[in-house]
């Protein structure tokens, strides 16, 4: 048998499934905390949960030409995304820039690590990101550079010359909110260094669409278009809308008409064919009757309507040809369609299994079966033109308009709506190893989602919306949903609904529901009936009297409000938890109304400091500890203003004062939180990520570790986990488990040098394994780590001899002074020196301490995982150096009870305590069907199996160390002059001796499996390693036939350890014996003597 030392007992820790669950450290060093600010927290982490089961709407792709398998995504509203194997994984690639919402993306044909990226939406629709500027990479993603137009929000196209990549075209649209900024066809010549605007319309009119002729790069089709959007409006085009023609690089232009519509135009398409540059695609939304589809086979210079065929230029109007037949074009829609004669008929695209509403589509030039097409559900891949498609399932960008948590058990469930991919609900997390799969989140309601809320009473209970006030009863048990909208009575008008319609469940009655339209009603039987308790709260504005773009517009207006809501909305809605019916309703139309009793009487305030007239109530929070305390937030962004705003009233809304110092003034507010303990500490969703007070929004910082710079529509917080769910617009769903250190801090503590702080009570339970060989593809969302969390503050990570000295090297050099060399024993001791460690040791009801933790010490505020287990007592490893961030091995599952962590610093072998120790409870999770009625038991056998092991495992590097021993011996006897006959054969038998140890610990050695060894004697190996792991997935109590396994093993081990004990304290040291008297050279384990 070959065998080498610790071989026997390596294999133990490969096969057991969840052995390697090590121990979670802290992050790398930060900067030193000089306050309570973002920094401070940089160790909280948020955690993505998806879900991918819906993905989310789809910009642009910019697909590699020599490698179709590597391509970038850009996500209207989720950043950029990249693929190296064609869809199977995915990596986020600019997710810390300056914007979320990305327009188009263009590759430079001749090398694709050049990428360019126009920021901010290339549509005009209700729920539309803004951008700031231009983005360009030259490593394929790794980094990206801002390149300029920082105002132009929004961006249509980007045009690259196929011979001078220096050379570049953006088409500026310019923000759909407001006049002027960057808007109009840009150029550089330099890549970017500088900007020329080649083609200017006027303030209100940017450029949308460009096409470049690839055999003449100078001539170029552009169309100009006229659009704005308001809360109360929409015009989708107007007279400034037009094409533009230039053949000298944009020095001049021509207005081009020939054949085009006379009424103003809107939304305009463009596509160039690749089979024929002459031919020239434009699919254009018009007033009245003069849209449709045209076709130029003379460069652009004239135009013939081929159909009346057209799509919503607020949000499609994308065309793309096909790469070989010039009469094959697609346009993206609602439901895509496909033209085979050059746009004179159109069949729908295929469909199956597919989400409609569609914008981006890339054909392969080599295989024009085979194309991409991405849209509100997300990408769809298909082979066969159309016909069957591939869904990408791992690509987690769903935007969230709101969302809601409740109060299951033993894991809360979140749920929420999202944009055109329905109102959903999933688990926070569960009990496996591997994640929360997609299978497990399910629909509550289709459409465009928006509020949810769950009866506290009975969480299978659950109201959801889809957009207009369209609400149901959702039988989270059954499946089944049941519509409560309100309705007309006879002969009343019908009601003013909100695309995002305000819902609520009151915190004073499980039973009790209100929803508002231009009025509030109110449900206390679920649903099933309503009254009306307040008439039309809205300032009653006729929205056509507000000149839009500094006119009036007729009903003839290009698309005017359509895709819009009705103006005069109740958009805000909420109840003050202290008193039952203080009511506060805010409006699109700047008004908050307030009622004191239930809607009998309302008061109305219009007025607030330093908010324009008019301004978006985006959300109201009363407060949870004063009746008279209530927050508000106002978004002004459809006015063209990204200022954020928060206010704060103590006397039930009759004065207010602003609370937003610390905010980013380039993001408006949709939702503010209050915390449940601590009345300071507040939490609003922005437009680029959370924010957080603890100061009652005296001063604010980010809270932006693990999430990315997005859109945060709505919070909502789990008031028994003490987590904060945050629902983004285009990166799905984010949780901060357990974010009370942000309650529990104090100024002082930032000044102070370490901090513990109160540690959650832990539950434990058996991580089961639910997915395997499902392939990259297949979405988990990471559950929050394991077991018993501990966060701590620490004001500055201590250093080594040699970092400290390096610091005082470096400011002598800056300064020019003399730099001390450090002598020889100094840089001796710099280099022994072991770098600094945080250690964490929990200790049992007894104050027995039961595991220790080491972490890297980081300033802020960090936390460390403790699994709720013991030590595996496994021998340390005998390679390599001492690394204080090892991890170590876990053992068994502690019992249930009262534990106490302690914390302390280890800075060159010296010890010093931390902070003040803090104690919390292990519980375990309820439902295991066969659980040990005698968890003491339980855990007394698991620690005599843990004995076992670590006696096995003793035994097993015992016997491989005496083996070398006794190899080494019979080397040195072989060449000894004069050694005594009988040194040889006492040799051999100490070599027979660890043979049958071996035999009783291993086995016989298999060629593949123990079980195609002939039968034999079982080995202590085999009965040991069945025995840990059994412990590893189960909480039942130990079957005779365990109990029986643990005995033999003990009583065959306990025979080889007497036989090791023999070898080597009588066998070994006699034959070493005789080697020294022989004067032999040296052998392990002998101190070689110094002879006369």
């Amino acid at each position: 048998m070959k065998k080498t030392p610790a071989r026997a007992f390596a294999a133990i820790l490969i096969t057991l499934p969840l052995l390697a669950a090590d121990q979670t450290a802290a992050k790398d060093p930060g900067k030193k905390t000089e306050g309570i600010g973002a920094g401070t927290f940089a160790g909280l982490a948020w955690r993505s949960i998806g879900p991918a089961h819906t993905s989310g709407r789809i910009a642009d792709f910019a697909v590699n030409p020599g490698n179709p398998k590597q391509y970038f995504v850009g996500v209207a509203s989720g950043h950029i995304w990249k693929t190296d194997n064609a869809g199977i994984t995915w990596t986020p690639v600019f997710d810390n820039y300056g914007a979320y919402a990305i327009g188009c993306l263009a590759m430079d044909p001749a090398n694709p690590n050049v990428v360019w990226a126009g920021t901010g939406e290339n549509n005009h629709q209700r729920a539309l990101g803004y951008g700031d500027g231009v983005y360009k990479t030259v490593d394929g993603g790794k980094s990206w550079t801002h390149m300029g137009l920082k105002n132009s929000r929004q961006i249509g196209v980007i045009l690259i010359h196929p011979k001078n990549p220096d050379t570049v075209y953006v088409a500026a649209e310019g923000s759909a909110w407001g006049p002027g900024g960057d808007r109009g066809l840009y150029k550089t010549a330099d890549g970017g260094k500088t900007w020329a605007k080649v083609l200017s319309i006027s303030e209100n009119t940017g450029v949308n669409a460009a096409v470049m002729d690839p055999r003449d790069p100078d001539v170029l089709l552009v169309t100009s278009e006229q659009r704005r959007r308001h809360v109360f409006t929409k015009i989708g085009g107007g007279p400034e809308t037009a094409f533009y023609k230039t053949t000298d690089g944009g020095k001049t232009w021509r207005k081009i008409t020939s054949g085009l519509p006379s009424a103003p135009m809107g939304g305009i398409g463009l596509a160039l064919s690749p089979a024929d540059p002459d031919v020239i695609y434009a699919i254009i939304e018009a007033a009245g009757d003069a849209g449709g589809f045209f076709r130029s086979t003379d460069r652009g210079e004239s135009w013939t309507k081929m159909s009346s065929y057209h799509s919503s230029g607020q949000y499609y109007n994308e065309i793309v040809c096909d790469p070989k037949d010039v009469d094959t074009v697609y346009s993206t829609e609602t439901v895509s369609r496909v033209s085979r004669d050059g746009g004179r008929t159109w069949t729908p695209l295929g469909l199956d299994a597919r989400h409609v509403d569609d914008h981006a589509l890339w054909i392969d030039p080599r295989d024009t079966a085979h194309f991409l097409i991405g849209g509100d559900g997300g990408i769809y891949e298909t082979y066969d033109g159309g016909a069957k498609y591939r869904f990408v399932t791992n690509l987690p960008v769903p935007q969230f308009y709101r969302v809601t948590a409740d109060d299951s058990r033993p894991f809360y469930y979140i749920y929420g709506g999202t944009q055109d991919n329905n109102s959903m609900g999933g688990p926070s997390r569960n009990t496996s190893a591997d994640g929360v799969t997609s299978d497990e989140w399910f629909f509550t309601v289709g459409g465009d989602g928006f509020v949810s809320q769950v009866d506290p009473t009975d969480t299978n209970i659950v109201y959801s919306e889809w957009q207009y006030g369209n609400i149901v009863r959702f039988d989270r048990r059954s499946g089944e949903s049941f519509s409560i909208k309100p309705q007309p009575a006879k002969g009343q008008p019908t009601f003013r609904w909100f695309w995002d319609t305000p819902f609520l469940l009151s915190p004073h009655s499980p039973t009790r529901l209100y929803i508002a339209a231009e009025r509030i009603f109110r449900s206390d039987d679920r649903g099933d009936s309503w009254r009306e308790i307040s008439g039309d709260l809205t300032a009653g504005i006729d929205r056509n009297s507000i000149p839009v773009m500094g006119k009036y517009w007729s009903v003839d207006a290009v698309a005017k409000d359509v895709s819009t809501s009705q103006y005069g909305l109740i958009v805000s809605l909420a109840e003050s938890p202290l008193k039952d019916g203080l009511l506060f309703a805010g409006t699109d139309d700047g008004l908050i109304q307030i009622t004191e009793d239930g809607g009998g009487e309302w008061r109305k305030v219009d007025r607030f400091p330093g908010i324009p007239a008019r301004t978006y109530v985006s959300d109201i929070c009363p407060s949870i500890f004063d009746e008279n305390v209530v927050y508000a937030a106002f978004n002004n962004t459809l006015n063209d203003d990204f200022k954020p705003y928060l206010l704060k009233s103590a006397d039930k809304g009759r004065t207010w004062v602003p609370i937003s110092s610390g905010l980013p003034d380039n993001g408006g507010v949709h939702t503010i939180i209050q915390d449940h303990v601590n009345p300071d500490l507040l939490f609003c969703g922005t437009e680029f990520g959370v924010f957080a007070t603890v100061t009652g929004g005296k001063e604010w910082f980010a809270l932006k570790t693990g999430l990315p710079a997005i859109s945060v529509k709505d919070l909502a917080i789990q008031r028994r986990e003490n987590d904060l769910v945050a629902g983004t617009f285009g990166r799905g769903i984010y949780v901060l488990d357990d974010y009370t250190p942000l309650r529990h801090i104090k100024a002082d503590d930032v000044q102070n040098e370490f901090r513990l702080f109160p540690v959650k009570d832990a539950v434990s339970f058996i991580r089961t394994s639910v997915k395997y060989g499902q392939g990259a593809t297949c979405f988990l969302a990471p559950n929050p780590e394991y077991g018993a969390v501990f966060t701590y503050f620490l004001k500055e990570s201590p250093l080594t001899r040699k970092e400290i000295r390096q610091k005082r090297d470096k400011g002598l050099f800056d300064k020019g002074e003399r730099i001390p060399i450090p002598s020889l024993d100094e840089q001796r001791r710099e280099s022994e020196e072991h770098k600094p460690y945080l250690r964490f040791i929990v200790a049992d009801e007894s104050g027995r301490p039961i595991r220790i933790l080491r972490a890297a010490p980081a300033a802020g505020v960090n936390r460390i995982a403790w699994d709720l287990s013991y030590p595996l007592p496994v021998p340390a490893r005998e390679s390599g150096s001492f690394d204080p961030f090892g991890k170590d091995p876990s053992g068994f599952m502690v019992m249930p009870g009262r534990y106490t962590v302690s914390a302390a610093k280890v800075v060159d072998s010296v010890v010093t305590p931390l902070g003040e120790p803090q104690s919390f409870t292990v519980t375990p999770l309820a439902g295991v069907t066969l659980a040990a009625a005698d968890r003491a038991g339980l855990v007394a056998f698991q620690n005599d199996v843990a004995e076992l092991t670590r006696a096995a495992y003793g035994a097993d590097e015992e016997t491989g160390v005496l083996a070398a021993r006794v190899l080494r011996i019979r080397r040195t006897a072989a060449g000894m002059p004069g050694a005594p006959d009988g040194l040889m054969p006492a040799i051999r038998l100490a070599e027979k001796t660890l043979d049958e140890i071996r035999l009783a610990l291993d086995g016989y050695e298999a060629k593949a499996s123990f079980e195609e060894v002939p039968p034999a004697p079982m080995p202590i190996r085999n009965r040991v390693e069945e025995l840990i792991g059994i412990q590893f997935s189960t909480t039942s109590s130990p079957g005779k036939t365990q109990v029986e396994n643990y005995r033999a093993a003990r009583e065959e081990l306990e025979t080889v350890i007497r036989k090791l004990e023999t070898l080597k304290t009588v066998d070994i040291p006699a034959l070493e014996k005789i080697l020294e008297e022989h004067r032999a050279p040296w052998t392990p384990g002998r101190i070689v003597k110094i002879g006369d």
